[in-house]
């Protein structure tokens, strides 16, 4: 780390756009909205915004009640019949133009995913912005041609909207997340409501802000922002809400399943991980490892399919040690709004306590700490940032190479055969992501085959927003991006003797 770039710039960074000014002129901060207009909650409830990157309160934001969530999924049960019948053409018009004012206002959004979570501006800017606008941009690529309508034989397979659904999202990707529901929801004809998570509900009201402005239907798209226990469950229980889909802990995912049981939705979970890096023998170490460092810990290791454990041949262990360290030691930790500031804080309290306890366990479980370990880093006295961590001779049985740390923290675990590597690989409850790196790629592709996830990425190779996205085991079901992200949101009828029989 290069502790001349690690402090705070208070004041040395001006932000392109104000989006707590913003939305405190349009009057947002303390509404939700409900069929199609911003609205004071039923008994005024309010929690602040934090800073996670000073520890200041930035906004105060309304949080919504059972009675306003009962509102929005009415106003959603509405405008169902009109909204899933409409054109194709019609809705694709709409989500174009959401598109367009995404990318217009990307200044605006990046900045208020910096304020509102610690995200570093400029990997706002480059990741959470842009890849935010691309699900939008492939739900309505992926709507103009969709066969809603298949022909087998004399009977007719219908796809269509499954209904009103509740939209569930996380803190840690706070408008990627709500694109990747909100737009494929639209395009298949559903209604919506979203409950953003109450950590980071800036971008959440600046994204309702541009459903408004692009002329989405009354009702089609509602925010209560709220907590899980609050609002979370009601959306869950609820009896005209058809389909539940979340993005959140594993411990999230069951509580929102059993909830929802009693009324038999349809529950689609993206959940926890701890991804696998597997670094084949023949793998060019210069090339594999500090990708790796950085894929781990990128949105400072706040990604649920973040390659965390990266599983090494043993006698390349000490190099692999030497190269992760020198990756840690290019990035700079501090001001988020600092252009030159690689990663910023933590997002909150709560997940700063969660890492700083998991490298002191790491310590005490007697892994070797390469670099980084608990605290802030040098030069940090306030603000929620922790030390990019780097852990070698780890063991499978650890509960850093267990528990999901939701951090800057990197395992190295050594292995004497591939067989081996592919068991740590798979010595995991969940099975969200995992990467493989070698130069022979006939190899690569059999270890990913023998790798229980979602997703298995080949050599670092770029984002893919048409890819499927979602996990084995504890990791959730159901599928997110590309035509199933679509296909999630729609139901299968047959009408038998659609067209007459010879």
């Amino acid at each position: 780390m290069k502790p001349d770039g690690a402090a705070s710039n208070p004041g040395g960074s001006i932000a392109p756009t104000d989006p707590v000014a913003r939305l405190a002129d349009g009057g947002h901060l303390q509404r939700l909205f409900i069929g199609g207009e911003w609205r004071t909650p039923v008994r005024g409830h309010e929690i602040p915004v934090i800073n996670p990157a000073t520890e200041d309160r930035i906004a105060t934001v309304a949080l919504g009640t059972r009675e306003d969530l009962d509102a929005a999924v009415e106003a959603a049960r509405t405008a169902f019949p009109s909204w899933s019948t409409k054109p194709r053409s019609e809705r694709k018009d709409v989500l174009d133009r959401i598109h367009r004012l995404i990318l217009e206002r990307s200044d605006l959004f990046a900045t208020a995913i910096s304020l509102e979570m610690g995200c570093a501006i400029t990997a706002a800017r480059t990741a959470q912005v842009p890849f935010a606008a691309e699900h939008v941009r492939v739900a309505a690529e992926i709507l103009a041609d969709f066969p809603f309508v298949e022909m087998r034989g004399s009977t007719a397979v219908v796809h269509e909207a499954v209904g009103v659904c509740g939209l569930i999202t996380p803190w840690n990707w706070p408008l990627y997340q709500v694109t990747a529901k909100v737009a494929p929801a639209l395009a298949a004809g559903c209604t919506v409501v979203l409950k953003p998570s109450e950590l980071s509900p800036l971008s959440a009201l600046l994204f309702a802000e541009v459903m408004q402005d692009a002329g989405v239907p009354a009702g089609v798209f509602n925010l209560v922002s709220g907590t899980g226990p609050e609002v979370g469950e009601a959306l869950s229980l609820h009896r005209d809400v058809d389909m539940i889909s979340l993005t959140g802990s594993t411990r999230a995912g069951i509580l929102v399943s059993k909830a929802a049981a009693d009324t038999v939705k349809r529950v689609a979970l993206e959940l926890g991980g701890k991804s696998p890096n597997v670094v084949l023998p023949d793998a060019d170490l210069a090339k594999a490892i500090a990708p790796g460092v950085a894929a781990c810990m990128r949105n400072v290791g706040q990604s649920c399919s973040a390659p965390t454990r990266m599983i090494v041949p043993r006698r390349f262990l000490a190099e692999v040690e030497r190269l992760a360290e020198a990756a840690v030691r290019e990035m700079i930790v501090g001001d988020p709004l600092d252009e030159a500031t690689t990663h910023g804080s933590i997002a909150n309290a709560a997940q700063f306590a969660r890492v700083q306890e998991m490298i002191s366990k790491g310590i005490a479980e007697g892994a070797k700490l390469v670099c980084g370990g608990p605290g802030r880093p040098e030069g940090l006295d306030t603000g929620l940032y922790a030390r990019p961590t780097v852990f070698s001779e780890v063991s499978s049985g650890m509960a850093i190479a267990q528990e999901e740390i939701f951090g800057p923290v990197l395992c190295l675990i050594p292995y004497d055969t591939v067989d081996e590597a592919v068991d740590i690989a798979n010595d995991t409850i969940y099975g969200l992501g995992a990467h493989v790196q070698g130069t022979d790629l006939e190899g690569a592709r059999a270890v990913a085959a023998r790798i229980r996830s979602g997703q298995v990425h080949l050599n670092y190779p770029a984002w893919d927003p048409h890819a499927p996205f979602g996990g084995f085991k504890s990791s959730g079901n159901g599928r997110e991006f590309g035509i199933e992200g679509l296909k999630e949101f729609l139901e299968t009828k047959a009408i038998l003797g659609y067209q007459p029989t010879n």
